[in-house]
């Protein structure tokens, strides 16, 4: 067919559409999500959702450092975290990197020691070099200098990266205890052999966003050392209807709950009638008067526990005391 349609043709064909004879409906197909067997998947949705909160507790404590340390307002937060294979991560990165390689130790023995990688833009290390020397924004663009960093500059993203690793480690602590350890500062992404090309990562990238810049700080988790110590977390904060329904548990925690209660100071008071009277009464009342009550003598009273109505009992003597005996329970 022509790419132009005479006259004569348009016309013929607004009349078949009319007609019915053209389906002018667009057929709608089914959204279709492509699946890599060769490389299945080793995490969960609930697990992934599990490494996104842990890590945005540390995007917030990232963002008062970074606030602190650049003397401007700084936003961390993450935006995405996924699985892939390690050479895609690699492949990624720029030949001019800025990555700290991190020693990752559970305190449980039953966990593996691994390496976690914690890459830091470029732009963003000169930034933090810059303002750690003293430098002030300027309103523009951050200036990028096109060159490596120096052994002097690397020192102090050296400091950064101890303290980002600090404050990595006590984001893990909340869910499993660990230990974090930088291990060294690496400048170039060809020289990373962390793990092995087709070894499945998690890959957590978050965001570093300031009114005139923005950077990303990336953290390269092994999906087969951190796995297991995931799927920790749900055996930590969760219980099973088993252990709620145990008798036993159960039984032991109304002990102590009832053992605590017991050292409490209640106000208990037995109180024989309860009537009103004029204030003018009340104030010409005077010692050996006697005052009526709407009771007999020989009625119940009320046994108020912090001022609630609980028993009903008898007034009487005990040992040339006066006592109350308890009859039976206040309905509520």
């Amino acid at each position: 067919m022509p790419e132009n349609l005479s006259q004569s043709q348009i016309d013929e064909l607004m009349k078949r559409m009319h007609a019915g004879d053209i389906d002018t409906e667009v057929e709608k197909k089914p959204k279709i999500k492509e699946y890599d067997f060769s490389s299945p998947k080793k995490f969960t949705k609930e697990q992934l959702k599990s490494l996104n909160g842990l890590h945005e507790n540390f995007a917030r404590v990232l963002s008062s450092y970074f606030t602190s340390l650049l003397r401007d307002v700084c936003e961390v937060e993450v935006v995405q975290v996924e699985e892939e294979r390690y050479f895609e991560f690699n492949n990624a990165l720029p030949d001019s990197s800025l990555t700290g390689i991190i020693d990752f130790k559970p305190e449980d023995e039953h966990y593996e020691e691994t390496s976690l990688l914690l890459d830091m833009s470029t732009s963003l290390g000169y930034l933090i070099v810059e303002r750690m020397l003293g430098g002030t924004s300027h309103g523009g663009e951050v200036y990028i200098p096109q060159r490596d960093f120096t052994e002097i500059e690397l020192t102090l993203l050296n400091s950064v990266f101890v303290q980002v690793t600090k404050y990595l480690q006590e984001s893990w602590n909340s869910y499993v205890p660990v230990q974090t350890t930088l291990t060294s500062v690496e400048t170039n992404a060809r020289l990373l052999q962390a793990f092995a090309p087709q070894d499945v990562v998690v890959i957590v990238a978050l965001s570093v966003k300031m009114d005139n810049y923005t950077g990303t700080i990336t953290i390269c988790l092994p999906a087969e050392s951190i796995e297991e110590v995931v799927d920790s977390f749900k055996n930590r904060y969760s219980r099973t209807g088993k252990q709620q329904q145990d008798p036993e548990k159960e039984k032991e925690k109304r002990e102590i709950i009832m053992d605590s209660i017991k050292k409490s100071d209640i106000e208990i008071k037995a109180v024989l009638d309860q009537f009103q009277m004029p204030l003018g009464e009340i104030l010409q009342l005077q010692v050996q008067d006697v005052i009526a009550l709407n009771k007999n003598i020989n009625s119940d009273i009320c046994v108020m526990i912090d001022n609630e109505p609980w028993y009903n009992a008898k007034l009487g003597v005990s040992k040339l005391k006066k006592s109350v005996k308890l009859i039976d329970v206040v309905a509520v």
